[in-house]
């Protein structure tokens, strides 16, 4: 009965998809990110259903979809220029099987990001991939936040419906992701379309948030802490009583500090006394290690080259009066940090690309965002790039301590950037929309 629901389920998405082509995109985009195949017992896990989706997907577009108004962005061209790269550094791997172990689903996070704004055509499909993105993602996030709120969660003990540490069911990554998406959430329970912001959405929106917030709670994440700090200063922008938004925060975190669980506030105190902490010194030393590695590889290792480091490190005791610190030894440690994965796998060229794309993404966002901040009918846009910029920035926070270089959910993010750039490039291209600035001018 379990299998059956999820195969139900997806047998009425493909089929609604002969119909209307791009809900074979977002039929991708919820495989992508829940992985069902992974949840089932038998009729998926023995099935390529990603494969399957995506081949429809593209099949859908290039047959039946109108691509008149598709354009291809220099960014795109960045995306796929570093695809080209990586495969180029797959081939010289240190490690060749590992390297292509991750190849294999890296290339289709890629490529499926450089497609994927090809099919945002209108505002109802930008809305859709980012409604179908959230709501997936909030298939993890609700169960966790569930779990957190009766047993309280612990690191590395808070199960995400599978036993599985990797992709967006990996503590630290689903912690960065779930305050990430919260500006998202934010602006479709103020400007959706799909589903009317009344109070049933509002007050499902609120809840999801929520349930977010509890994610780096029950996964005792310090990186999500770090994410809710940002979250909470990149508000101040939206919100119009900077003072009382400000004292009002500080209230709630006071207020929520006897309700935390004691795993979440031992994890969190180790900040202060990093030295002291073997995760947070083991990482230190592994980027060092990195730095040292890229001097000698400027053009990288190619995936999985961490597996050939060996480090040493001192442990400092945090107590008083503590004895002389620790050696310990260590060797095939991951990079737990999307900059230092980059650099390390891909060396400086592939570094620099990856902070371009990430760099313009931002930049235009901000463009976006102040030439559509007039309270008129383009205002959604403008507050869309401000809150897609929102979550790139939180995800780049995260990133710096994670190792999501090339998390597929956020290149669907990256995607949803571009289609919302070159809609509105379209749209003054035609006429029909005038940004703010322009509008001024003309009645000056």
């Amino acid at each position: 009965m379990h299998d059956l629901i999820f195969v139900g389920f997806l047998a009425l998405v493909f089929a609604s998809g002969f119909r209307r082509p791009f809900i074979l995109v977002l039929a991708y985009v919820y495989i992508d990110i829940v992985s069902p195949q992974r949840l089932t017992y038998v009729l998926l896990n023995t099935v390529p259903i990603s494969m399957i989706a995506v081949a429809l997907a593209v099949g859908g577009w290039l047959l039946f979809d109108d691509k008149r108004d598709a354009r291809f962005t220099p960014r795109q061209a960045l995306i796929l220029l570093l695809l080209g790269y990586c495969w180029c550094t797959t081939q010289t791997a240190d490690f060749p099987l590992d390297a292509k172990e991750k190849w294999d689903w890296v290339w289709k996070a890629l490529a499926f990001a450089a497609f994927l704004p090809l099919t945002l055509r209108t505002r109802l499909r930008i809305e859709a991939l980012l409604l179908f993105m959230i709501l997936s993602a909030a298939t993890i996030v609700i169960v966790g936040g569930i779990k957190t709120a009766v047993s309280g969660g612990g690191y590395g003990e808070l199960n995400l419906m599978i036993d599985n540490n990797s992709g967006l069911y990996e503590g630290s990554t689903i912690s960065a992701v779930a305050i990430a998406i919260v500006p998202v959430i934010l602006w479709l329970m103020t400007h959706g379309t799909i589903f009317r912001p009344d109070w049933k959405v509002k007050g499902f929106g609120i809840a999801l948030i929520f349930a977010c917030l509890l994610i780096p709670v029950g996964t005792s994440a310090r990186t999500g802490l770090l994410c809710i700090a940002l979250l909470a200063l990149l508000s101040l922008r939206t919100v119009r009583r900077k003072g009382l938004y400000i004292g009002a925060l500080a209230l709630l975190g006071v207020a929520a500090i006897p309700f935390l669980p004691s795993s979440f506030t031992q994890r969190m105190n180790t900040i202060q006394t990093y030295q002291a902490d073997e995760s947070a010194s083991t990482r230190l030393a592994v980027w060092q290690w990195t730095i040292d590695y890229a001097k000698q590889h400027p053009f990288g290792g190619g995936f999985e080259a961490y597996r050939g480091n060996h480090i040493r490190y001192d442990l400092k005791s945090a107590g008083p009066g503590a004895a002389a610190p620790a050696e310990a030894v260590d060797k095939a440690r991951a990079y737990h940090s999307a900059y230092f994965e980059m650099l390390g796998e891909q060396g400086y060229p592939g570094l620099a690309l990856w902070l371009l794309i990430n760099i313009v993404g931002l930049v235009r966002m901000e463009v976006l965002r102040r030439r559509y901040r007039a309270p008129d009918d383009l205002a959604w846009a403008g507050s869309l790039a401000g809150a897609l910029q929102s979550g790139h920035l939180i995800y780049l926070l995260g990133a710096a301590f994670v190792g999501i270089a090339f998390q597929p959910f956020v290149y669907m993010l990256l995607g949803a950037q571009i289609g919302l750039d070159s809609y509105l490039a379209r749209k003054r291209s035609e006429g029909t929309v005038r940004p703010a600035f322009d509008r001024k001018l003309a009645a000056a």
